[in-house]
């Protein structure tokens, strides 16, 4: 059976980007910090260690206090200038990391959408527990064909990027194999706005919604939605919660890595309390019937 999460409430406002904000400018300071404390030890001022690397003069400060991340060969300069060289693998690794917990999506998505799925097959296959939450749109793990075509297609359009979109889209299908793996379960939480963002035409939101009803009957997914009249009591940007070492998130500018053990562990909270506002079982299929049977109102009424 999917594990429950234990209700736990936020005691104030949360929001998840600016906490990813903070968590890359928080890495920054520490790298910087450690990088500072080389220098030091090293008798060198500022500006010395700027003079002997042929940088700009604000460039050590910049690194020192966060406000830029060096890149690797940064690194190893510093190392070497400083006499530090036993430290630079240990700090490049850093660096490196910090990089990657915020790639922006043109970056990401330069040689199209299947490459991007790709890399989501891999982490789900070794992932056990799966948190997801959506304020808008359903899971990509749920997804249909058709509807994966056209969320992907919308992205290949807003991003001007690469036109894979029908790979893209057997990428993502493929990906869905782990949902029928043994050692994997899925906890799915949806604002009720998912059931009625419209994708594509109503035919494709109509499949999808039967797929959601479908799914909901497998034992290792536990799907929830919270109702359009649920107080606010976390924040609701889209998050992905893989096991207690991971979450993504997916912003307008970037693709978010958070990785700090205190911040995943905000993400927990603000996920089960999520998962507290949200209705399951009986309750949630007579939301997305309700939706359904709305989809086909309004068709017949636009229909005569």
């Amino acid at each position: 059976m999917v594990p429950r999460d234990s209700p736990r409430r936020l005691s104030g406002p949360l929001t998840g980007i600016s906490l990813v904000t903070n968590s890359v400018h928080q890495a920054r300071e520490t790298l910087g910090k450690r990088l500072r404390d080389i220098r030091r030890d090293a008798g060198l001022t500022g500006r010395g260690l700027s003079d002997l690397a042929g940088w700009h003069s604000s460039k050590v400060s910049k690194i020192e206090y966060g406000k830029q991340t060096p890149s690797e060969a940064d690194v190893r300069i510093w190392c070497a200038l400083c006499r530090a060289e036993d430290q630079a693998d240990d700090l490049t690794v850093t660096a490196r990391d910090i990089e990657s917990m915020y790639v922006e999506w043109r970056r990401r998505l330069r040689t199209g959408t299947k490459a991007r799925q790709e890399k989501s097959l891999a982490l789900e296959a070794e992932t056990e527990i799966m948190r997801w939450y959506e304020p808008a749109l359903i899971p990509g793990l749920l997804h249909t064909a058709e509807y994966a075509s056209a969320v992907l297609r919308r992205v290949t359009t807003f991003y001007e990027t690469p036109d894979d979109v029908e790979a893209g889209v057997s990428a993502r299908m493929q990906r869905q194999q782990v949902l029928y793996q043994p050692g994997h379960h899925f906890h799915f939480v949806l604002a009720q706005q998912a059931l009625r963002t419209s994708v594509g035409n109503r035919d494709v939101m109509v499949g999808q919604l039967d797929r959601l009803l479908s799914v909901m009957s497998m034992s290792r997914i536990r799907l929830g939605v919270v109702p359009s009249s649920a107080p606010y009591l976390a924040p609701s940007n889209q998050f992905i919660i893989f096991d207690e070492r991971l979450v993504h998130i997916e912003a307008v500018s970037a693709e978010i890595s958070v990785t700090q053990p205190r911040e995943i562990a905000l993400y927990l909270r603000a996920f089960a309390t999520l998962a507290e506002s949200a209705v399951y079982g009986p309750a949630a299929r007579d939301l997305i019937k309700a939706e359904l049977e709305a989809l086909i109102l309004r068709d017949i009424a636009s229909n005569p």
